[in-house]
């Protein structure tokens, strides 16, 4: 049998690194990079260098944006963020929105310092509202932290009409919300548009006649996990 070419056989590991190692999201990279520059800068310490190096391969860790595959049933609502199903409940979406206080479907995901921290568009359609909300730093698993926590919401209408909503939240460790859409812009099922530094929650608001698919404690998978169906 013929030898492989060995361009051939370092082009198959570097493929090969690249389906096990997530991307990172870019938000990462300074962090990332600061902790390769100690490691650097104090190469002849082994202790620093370690720092640097553990540091840095954490970063990596906590900034992946994993590929996923959203599903392809028509009308399903897909988890924003990877997490624990922390909440079921009925509630008025973000006042900051200026939208009714009618009640509506809520879905809470808390993220821990593990998951991976990038938010995922819900629904495929239009932003049509991007809201900073400036407020408090509570534990993201506390009910109250949808009201009084910093949050930055997003409001998504489909094609055919439905309106979801989807909002970032800020949490005891997190302190900084990174939102990359605005209004006007347009997001696929599943498509990266943020992310929350440091443990987090994701609230997403679902319009009325829409069909629960997840329980309370179940693990979700953002951008894939169904959260709900939007009925026609």
């Amino acid at each position: 049998m013929a030898r492989r070419p060995r361009t051939a056989e370092a082009a198959h590991l570097a493929d090969l690194i690249r389906s096990q190692i997530p991307p990172m999201h870019r938000a990462g990279w300074p962090f990332v990079g600061a902790g390769l520059a100690v490691a650097a800068l104090g190469y002849k310490h082994r202790w620093v260098r370690t720092t640097g190096l553990v540091a840095a391969a954490a970063n990596a860790a906590f900034f992946r944006n994993p590929t996923r595959v959203p599903p392809a049933r028509p009308g399903a609502v897909v988890a924003p963020a990877d997490g624990e199903i922390c909440l079921i409940e009925m509630a008025p979406p973000p006042v900051e929105l200026g939208l009714s206080d009618e009640p509506r479907l809520r879905v809470s995901i808390f993220l821990s310092i593990l998951d991976a921290h990038v938010q995922r568009a819900p629904i495929g359609g239009q932003v049509v509202a991007a809201v900073h909300q400036p407020g408090r730093f509570l534990s993201a698993d506390l009910p109250e932290a949808s009201e009084a926590n910093e949050r930055n919401s997003i409001v998504i209408h489909t094609p055919d009409g439905a309106e979801v909503i989807a909002v970032q939240i800020a949490g005891l460790v997190a302190r900084r919300i990174v939102c990359d859409v605005a209004a006007g812009d347009h997001v696929g099922l599943g498509d990266t548009y943020g992310l929350i530094r440091f443990g987090s929650r994701l609230d997403t608001y679902l319009p009325a006649g829409t069909q629960l698919q997840v329980a309370l404690g179940q693990r979700a998978v953002g951008g894939e996990t169904i959260l709900a169906e939007i009925r026609p």
